[in-house]
């Protein structure tokens, strides 16, 4: 229809060929389209079993109902889904077969590749790998890849021994030992692990995360369907369902390996969140103070509040600015953000504060200060806010550093901290591109080596600082700039 060749989807009732509903959405269209013929007549029971529109991805292999809103796992008596399959497969490889005796010849006669780079002098090959996109799962591809560019986070899970495969009849069943959830059987924890190890080893061909993305549906309902998902609301149930599962420890391997490497977080440190330390709360773990005062008599209230990343949100003086170079007023910056976040602010009559003093609700003012900062500082800018009955996108361009982001007069005890303990260079960012919540596309920048890369599902180029600097962050990633030993104190 749309002469697309992104994220084709075939038809296993009509053999067509449409795009998928996250590029122009012909697939679903066909789909509707389908179902009109049955709304004139009175639908027995035998033809409400038939109209179950199967199709598959013909990048993934995955078949999907549409009816159903759900994968499908199952086949025909005849097996003509594996058949399909198969054939698709084969399809594939004799292309790709073909692509590489064409790339080949390309090498020989040019010395012009996208795949390669000069570094120094030195021809370095692009050794990147995407993700494919399963049905609107860019939302999961884009925290992926940003996570497996924080090196320290990522190494652990990568270091952790993989799962045993069972002897005897349950033979080639998986033992997860203590990393299973529940009678689930099932590891959120190693197909993490598994799906870091694909990415940086130099494919060229995406690798598909369908085994994560399975443990995900099994492990956290929110994201079941083929809707599009909010990629900060699934980077929080990813970490805090890594550290549950964490706390158990595996194989006999101690979860505070990385814990003896950071001796200042022990296991009785406040920023462990829902029970003992793990590396998610050791690599991503700070702490708030939260200080409420009374208007009425002036009694202070403080509590402490561990967090994984800070929710900021954008001023509303700059919510009409949607471009670096607009000229209505001055560019928004994520000291903005992070000043707004932090400042005193007198709480509504909808956020009465329970004076205990007084006995009653009363006014009050409420401050956070950030007792401890994480080692991966996470911000998150809240760009999508309920407007009656909708939810609205803040487009507003927010202007962030990529290099020496100072956090210490945010700190409730500045002199404590180190002189370079409070400054944070940027690694990964998160984009969401389009209007909508519900809808839109997300991609990622990185850091890798010292070169930013962007992630935009099986698709990985080169990119450059000036074009991630212009970027509409949505997640910010940045990590805690290590001292130099023996460097000079500025």
């Amino acid at each position: 229809v749309c002469r697309s060749n992104k994220s084709p989807w075939v038809c296993l009732t009509c053999s067509s060929v449409h795009c998928g509903r996250y590029v122009n959405g012909h697939a679903k269209k066909h789909y509707e389209d389908a179902q009109i013929p049955m709304t004139n007549h009175k639908k027995t029971e035998k033809q409400e079993k038939v109209q179950h529109t199967v199709c598959m991805d013909c990048s993934s292999y995955s078949t999907y109902c549409y009816r159903c809103d759900d994968f499908v796992v199952n086949d025909t008596k005849l097996g003509l889904v594996q058949k399909v399959r198969e054939h698709l497969q084969n399809l594939e490889n004799s292309a790709f077969t073909s692509d590489r005796h064409r790339k080949r010849k390309l090498l020989e006669n040019s010395s012009l590749n996208s795949k390669l780079l000069k570094v120094n002098g030195s021809t370095t090959a692009l050794c990147a790998t995407g993700l494919r996109n399963l049905g609107n799962t860019c939302f999961m591809n884009a925290i992926l890849q940003s996570l497996s560019n924080i090196q320290q986070f990522c190494c652990y899970f990568k270091e952790l021994p993989a799962v045993e495969l069972r002897n005897g009849k349950t033979a080639g069943r998986r033992t997860y030992h203590t990393r299973s959830q529940g009678d689930n059987n099932v590891s959120l924890v190693e197909e993490f692990r598994k799906t870091l190890c694909a990415l940086w080893q130099g494919s060229q061909t995406a690798f598909s995360p369908e085994s994560l993305f399975y443990v995900v549906w099994k492990i956290m309902p929110n994201f079941r369907g083929y809707q599009q998902q909010d990629a900060h609301e699934f980077m929080r149930y990813l970490l805090d369902h890594l550290h549950l599962e964490l706390q158990g420890g595996f194989n006999g391997v101690s979860r505070s390996v990385i814990l003896q490497e950071n001796s200042n977080l022990s296991a009785s440190n406040k920023c462990c969140i829902n029970g003992a330390s793990t590396v998610v709360t050791a690599i991503f773990g700070g702490i708030l103070q939260n200080e409420v005062n009374c208007l009425i008599c002036g009694t202070e209230s403080r509590k402490f509040d561990p967090f994984l990343d800070l929710s900021l949100d954008i001023p509303s003086q700059f919510r009409n600015k949607r471009t670096k170079n607009q000229d209505s007023g001055p560019t928004c910056t994520l000291r903005d953000c992070l000043r707004s976040f932090t400042d005193l602010e007198e709480l509504d009559e909808t956020e009465l504060y329970m004076c205990h003093k007084c006995k009653k609700k009363q006014k009050s003012t409420k401050k956070f200060w950030i007792q401890k900062l994480p080692k991966v500082l996470c911000l998150h800018l809240k760009r999508f806010h309920w407007t009656a009955y909708l939810r609205n996108k803040v487009d507003t361009y927010v202007e962030f550093p990529l290099r020496g982001l100072d956090m210490k007069c945010y700190l409730l005890e500045p002199e404590n901290s180190g002189p370079e303990s409070c400054l944070y260079d940027l690694v990964a960012v998160v984009v969401h591109h389009g209007s909508g919540v519900g809808s839109g596309h997300y991609t990622a920048y990185a850091a890798h080596e010292g070169r930013w890369f962007h992630f935009n599902d099986s698709t990985v180029t080169l990119t450059d600082e000036e074009t991630v600097g212009k970027a509409k962050a949505y997640i910010l990633f940045y990590v805690e700039r290590q001292a130099k030993p023996g460097a000079d104190k500025l």
